[in-house]
């Protein structure tokens, strides 16, 4: 543990102006608060802190964040307080500590609950001030490191997984990347214990039957670049165990069949050399194809610059080799901390950092601990690709996104509105999956919303949270409308005089929040018809049994009139019944379950002849409905061009196929069952007249 005199003097080794009686003031004032509390390891809790304090020393972080280390646990784990803390030691000190503390005191949370509260409270707080993170991060990786002292393996896994789910990747996205891999390397060691084993022992094995096998590739390539004029400084490493396990797991191959476990980094002094080293290599060693990668010409998200290849060298080896300057270095091995250097006099809270922007709106969208976290993990995602817009900009995207997350990318109003989209000039569907170097046009409308299908195919956390986030809404004002029609609909069922103001009276007898409560409740059956009669107009309702009991078709319920489903959009308030595929203009019925949205069947429906347990729902489709989709079984002669005529009936009555699929053979015919967009009955019957007026068309019917 550093002492007292030792932290200081590592601070102002860096920064001579640093406030030198704050941290001496904060390293007093820890040391008495935590008093004799001890970790598992044995050793005084205060020890902890004081570590993470020279982790971010390393890191040459300035005053204020050395001190948020020392006090970052006095607020959660001692009896010290906010205001104390900034009495003491100022106003930013306290902000900080405060964005670092976690809940952990909250008994009544679930564990995923309080793992999406800290995660959420915390990238609140980073949002503000980015020191936030890098004093957790230094907080994480020291209890990672002495992680194996906690004797309960469930623990130990919990913490190694979220700390690779989370804490990892964050690390990773601002640049910090030494961090990252010893982080993953400790987590992983917890995970998956023998794998690792494993691991340590076949290169321990390599570099027994090699030798000094790195040194020696390494000081083969530094002396091949100066026998060509080129002054460089070559390091080599065997790479870490959990990113030999990942690239096994990747590819599907064991431990000898990876040719790539060595890594060198190559450092020269200016840009242009950098493009010449890899000349020189590439020249010496044949470049493995596939694995180049120039990050300096199109740097990270996070500011990260080099250039990435790997070479077969000597004895068939292959070997991957990063090439940059000396200040990439920097950038790469301190990440963010670099930025502000104290020569720059840059202050750390002035750092923005987009990503983290993109985070935040994710907080907003998401509705459970569970949607956050997964939303956030796939935010993080470490593999990733490049777009460009019309205009140039560089977009930065997870792999197997698409033209819809291009869109939240740029904003949030953008995906949003998105009708289509062009990749390199063409217009492709939205499903399409971009590739590095794609340059994408958004296709834009302002009457457009996101649709529930995107969820299906969407690749980043912020665009599937805002898809989410709408159709929730959505979901929420159409059950509530839904609801009301069937409440005034109950009402007009009242015998004699009714109230003045019904769902008045029917929130307070039902000792409900407030009248949207009411109307979701009756639309999701959690209320029967009699209650509320009975809530509104007490002694009103009818015998209830009759009307529990299966009801015969053709005569739904005891309603007045019909609820009319105009304006509600099939999918979010009620659906329609995949069986019958009712359309416009057919007589429907809803059914109607406890907790469910409302399924709309068309009257003559087989399933509903076989009965269902359910209540019936008298609908009706109201005026000027928008279409929809009927399934039709088509019987066509084995003749040249028949599916073609087909197809050319349906786009001469202007209904769009969505789907086809060929159902039986029986020799010289074919059978289709034929998916179609309608305007309504009526258009489904002229469908129907006009193939069955055609040549090739045997037989065509509605399913």
């Amino acid at each position: 543990m550093l002492r007292q005199y030792e932290l200081v003097e590592k601070v102002k080794a860096y920064d001579p102006h640093a406030d030198e009686g704050l941290i001496n003031r904060a390293y007093v004032y820890s040391m008495k608060a935590h008093g004799a509390q001890v970790r598992a390891s044995g050793d005084p809790y205060f020890s902890h802190p004081i570590e993470v304090a020279g982790i971010l020393t390393d890191m040459k972080l300035d005053d204020e964040t050395i001190v948020t280390a020392i006090l970052h646990d006095t607020i959660e784990d001692t009896v010290a307080t906010h205001e104390q803390i900034e009495n003491l030691f100022g106003e930013n000190v306290a902000r900080l500590v405060d964005g670092v503390t976690k809940l952990s005191k909250v008994e009544a949370m679930t564990e995923s609950e309080r793992a999406a509260e800290n995660l959420r409270k915390f990238l609140l707080a980073l949002s503000g001030d980015i020191r936030v993170l890098l004093v957790k991060l230094a907080d994480r990786l020291h209890n990672m490191r002495t992680l194996h002292h906690i004797p309960k393996v469930e623990k130990r896994q919990r913490i190694a997984r979220e700390t690779m789910d989370i804490y990892a990747p964050l690390a990773e996205r601002i640049g910090m990347y030494e961090m990252m891999k010893e982080m993953q390397t400790l987590a992983f060691q917890q995970l998956e214990p023998e794998a690792y084993a494993s691991i340590l022992r076949r290169l321990d094995q390599l570099k027994a039957q090699g030798g000094d096998l790195v040194n020696r590739i390494g000081l083969g390539l530094e002396l091949h670049l100066a026998d060509n004029g080129l002054q460089a400084e070559v390091t080599g490493r065997e790479k870490h165990p959990y990113s030999i396990w990942k690239k096994m797991a990747e590819r599907h191959i064991s431990f000898e069949q990876l040719s790539d476990v060595m890594a060198f980094r190559v450092i020269v002094d200016k840009e242009e050399d950098v493009y010449r080293a890899l000349g020189l290599i590439h020249a010496r060693w044949p470049m493995v194809p596939g694995r180049f990668k120039d990050f300096i010409s199109t740097p990270k998200r996070n500011g990260y610059r080099s250039i990435h290849t790997s070479v077969i060298h000597d004895s068939n080896m292959r070997i991957e080799i990063q090439l940059r300057t000396r200040q990439m270095h920097e950038q790469a091995e301190r990440g963010l901390a670099a930025h502000w250097a104290y020569k720059e006099g840059k202050p750390a809270a002035d750092i923005q950092v987009p990503w983290i922007t993109d985070l935040v709106e994710i907080l907003d969208h998401a509705s459970s601990p569970e949607e956050l976290l997964e939303h956030t993990r796939m935010a993080m995602y470490q593999d990733r690709i490049f777009a460009f817009t019309p205009k140039g900009e560089l977009i930065q995207l997870p792999k197997g996104a698409t033209p819809v997350d291009f869109a939240y990318a740029v904003h949030t109003d953008l995906g949003d509105q998105t009708v289509g989209a062009k990749v390199n000039g063409r217009v492709v569907p939205l499903r399409t999956i971009l590739d590095n170097g794609d340059q994408v046009e958004i296709l834009a409308s302002e009457a457009q919303h996101p649709q529930p299908s995107w969820l299906r195919f969407v690749a980043t956390g912020k665009a599937r949270a805002a898809v989410r986030r709408f159709v929730r809404h959505k979901e929420r004002d159409e059950t509530i409308e839904l609801g009301r029609k069937i409440f005034e609909e109950i009402v007009e069922r009242i015998p004699g005089r009714k109230p003045r103001t019904p769902a008045k009276k029917a929130i307070k007898a039902l000792k409900l929040e407030d009248e949207e409560a009411l109307m979701i409740a009756i639309a999701r059956k959690r209320l029967s018809d009699e209650a509320v009669m009975e809530a509104v107009s007490p002694g009103s309702s009818v015998d209830t049994k009759k009307k529990r009991g299966r009801k015969k078709a053709g005569k739904p319920s005891a309603q007045r009139s019909a609820i009319s489903i105009k304006g509600l959009t099939p999918g979010v308030a009620f659906d329609l019944a995949e069986c019958c595929h009712p359309i416009p203009g057919d007589r429907i019925v809803g059914v109607r379950r406890e907790d469910e949205g409302i399924e709309v069947h068309v009257i003559g429906c087989d399933n509903l002849a076989n009965g269902v347990d359910a209540d019936w729902l008298d609908v009706s489709w109201g005026d000027e409905n928008d279409g929809g989709t009927a399934r039709l079984a088509v019987i066509l002669r084995d003749v040249a061009g028949a599916l073609g005529e087909m197809a050319g009936i349906f786009g001469s009555k202007d209904a769009n196929i969505i789907n086809l699929q060929q159902v039986h053979r029986d020799g010289s015919f074919h059978t289709f069952h034929v998916d179609v967009e309608l305007h309504d009955l009526a258009h489904l019957h002229a469908m129907v007249a006009a193939l069955r007026a055609s040549d090739v068309v045997s037989q065509a019917e509605r399913i």
